[in-house]
């Protein structure tokens, strides 16, 4: 299971990252927008790195979302 770190910035804006997937920072004008981006970036890594046949992390569920 990903972990999914979300908090509001200064500016107003919402931040997500996945802890466990270096570069997996996306921002959003709402929570639920940050933490969607954020989901469906992971999703494009994990699957980049399946065709290049590299090593995936075993998870038994995808995300867990943090507040």
């Amino acid at each position: 299971m990903f972990k999914v770190e979300v908090e509001q910035e200064v500016d107003g804006r919402w931040i997500a990252e996945v802890v466990d997937l270096p570069g997996v920072m996306t921002y959003g004008a709402t929570r639920a927008e940050a933490m969607t981006r954020a989901q469906a970036l992971a999703l494009r890594v994990l699957a980049e790195r399946l065709e290049r046949g590299e090593d995936l992390p075993e998870v038994e569920a995808v995300f867990s979302i943090v507040a």
